[in-house]
């Protein structure tokens, strides 16, 4: 799962991805994408591997992007943004000092996804009247993805985002080719001074289904070189309060629509990302493509049901195993076992 950081230039979106991926700065990379991976904090591995005694530990991660800083003038916005729509997730940052202006800055971005999605959807019904100008063996269908998108193009030319259309299944199918940003999840971060760091003092700013954090990335970035230790006494003697990274990884992850289950043994103990509604079926393809075309159940433990009782054997003692089909939707927190041929 890609998560693209987007923002105007000196925004701190650069200073975000270092503060989540520890990669440092490059300004050689200023006009480029840069990615790198974030772990996924999950603290019930450790219960896991007490139980285990695995040889490894792994933890899934997030592919974080990000991208050049745009300009407040939207030009070149739209070759910018281009580079992160495959991202499912976007990562806005705004900045909240120096005289900077986060109301002003977020609206005027939405402007910038929404010009951007309004080209893409202008050029497909530009070609799509084109083509139903012509004799087609499918001109009945070209028609009809026209009557759909022209709803579509005008919700976005009124300045308002796709998302709050009632997508019909037919349009969510073809407008997932192009990747709009409107249909995009979201989530936000205000950079602020050292000591301002109050999302609710923002909160209005976006709607409230949007995760909204509020913190001095400068100060975040500082603490994270430090010791939890020394972390800790800095923040005490200058009465600051520590931001939780792990809470923001943790976030980026369920606004994508992602979730963990696991797989466990005396190899590995391992976590796995899964789309929300994902069948036992796309967790074994997700393992490996051999567990999904030979699949025959998922024999699932609940994972708190696990730590609680110290063993599979006790699980099985207590008739806490079950045996799930192909279509079983995983939970959250399920450990499984792929059985297959």
């Amino acid at each position: 799962m890609k998560i693209g950081i987007v923002g105007y230039q000196g925004s701190g979106k650069s200073t975000l991805f270092h503060w989540l991926t520890g990669e440092p700065p490059d300004p050689s990379m200023a006009h480029r994408t840069r990615s790198a991976m974030a772990t996924v904090p999950e603290p019930r591995v450790e219960a896991l591997r007490k139980i285990y005694l695995p040889k490894k530990v792994s933890l899934a991660a997030l592919e974080i992007v990000d991208t050049p800083g745009l300009h407040r003038s939207h030009e070149g916005s739209a070759a910018k943004l281009a580079l992160i729509r495959d991202t499912g997730c976007l990562f806005i940052v705004v900045a909240a000092y120096d005289g900077s202006d986060p109301a002003a800055d977020l609206s005027n971005f939405e402007d910038d996804l929404l010009i951007t999605d309004l080209d893409i959807v202008s050029g497909r019904i530009e070609r799509l009247r084109e083509s139903i100008k012509k004799p087609r063996p499918n001109r009945d269908e070209l028609q009809a993805e026209l009557d759909m998108l022209l709803p579509l193009h005008r919700r976005l030319e009124e300045g308002r985002a796709a998302h709050h259309l009632e997508l019909t299944p037919e349009l969510m199918k073809t407008t997932k080719s192009f990747q709009l940003f409107c249909e995009k999840p979201r989530m936000a971060l205000i950079n602020t001074a050292e000591g301002e760091g109050d999302a609710e003092r923002y909160a209005g700013l976006l709607p409230p289904t949007t995760p909204l954090f509020a913190f001095s990335l400068g100060l975040e970035s500082e603490l994270a070189t430090l010791s939890a230790a020394e972390r800790e006494e800095f923040c005490r003697e200058m009465e600051l309060q520590g931001f939780d990274r792990d809470l923001v990884i943790r976030t980026m992850m369920e606004t994508s629509g992602q979730m963990l289950y696991f797989t466990a043994g005396d190899r590995e103990v391992r976590t796995w990302m899964l789309p929300k509604g994902g069948t036992a079926l796309d967790a074994a393809g997700t393992i490996h493509t051999d567990l999904a075309q030979g699949f025959i159940r998922a024999e699932t433990m609940n994972i708190d049901d696990l730590i609680r009782l110290g063993s599979e054997r006790e699980m099985k003692a207590h008739n806490l195993v079950r045996h799930e089909p192909k279509d079983y939707v995983v939970q959250e927190g399920d450990v499984l076992l792929i059985r297959h041929n």
